[in-house]
């Protein structure tokens, strides 16, 4: 079944995205975050909420739009950030890259060329794809029309990485 992209999410788009969060909190094994432990004070952690997807505001980008859910610590890692990313047709979301963090992604729609360390993968819709820390990695849209994917990054406490609000 497809769906657009002015629907609501689908059972499924929600059950990628709590296991993705499950899977980033896991990963941690602690709570103190680095923040708390060089004695910063350190922001109100992320609360527990709803994000409509109507409520997310579109950032229009060259390759299609972006929609930001949210970015900022929680009680168990230093920085967790999700947004939607929606690429048109044989683009690019941007240039292969590498950072420290890790990142899910959950492909929503279309099919997506992940390349990993030079190797491409497709991955269709329903797909999950996962960058390892530091490894070069890119996303093109290799089908006919839109796709779109959820990324889910985290630093963990003591790792290096963007800290909220640090990096798109």
């Amino acid at each position: 079944m497809t769906h657009g992209m002015t629907h609501g999410m689908t059972r499924r788009e929600i059950s990628f995205l709590v296991l993705g969060l499950l899977a980033g909190a896991m990963t941690t094994g602690t709570v103190v975050t680095s923040a708390r432990a060089e004695g910063k004070p350190s922001p109100a952690p992320l609360a527990s909420g709803v994000y409509t997807w109507d409520s997310l505001p579109v950032e229009k980008t060259a390759n299609g739009e972006r929609r930001a859910i949210f970015d900022a610590a929680t009680a168990t890692v230093d920085r967790l950030e999700t947004h939607v990313t929606t690429i048109d047709a044989g683009k690019a979301s941007h240039a292969a890259h590498q950072h420290p963090d890790e990142e899910l992604v959950f492909v929503r729609e279309g099919v997506i060329e992940a390349t990993i360390n030079g190797v491409a993968h497709k991955a269709p819709a329903g797909s999950v794809i996962f960058y390892a820390s530091n490894d070069m990695h890119g996303m093109r849209n290799a089908g006919d029309g839109q796709a779109s994917y959820f990324v889910l990054r985290w630093t963990s406490p003591g790792k290096e990485g963007p800290k909220p609000g640090g990096s798109r």
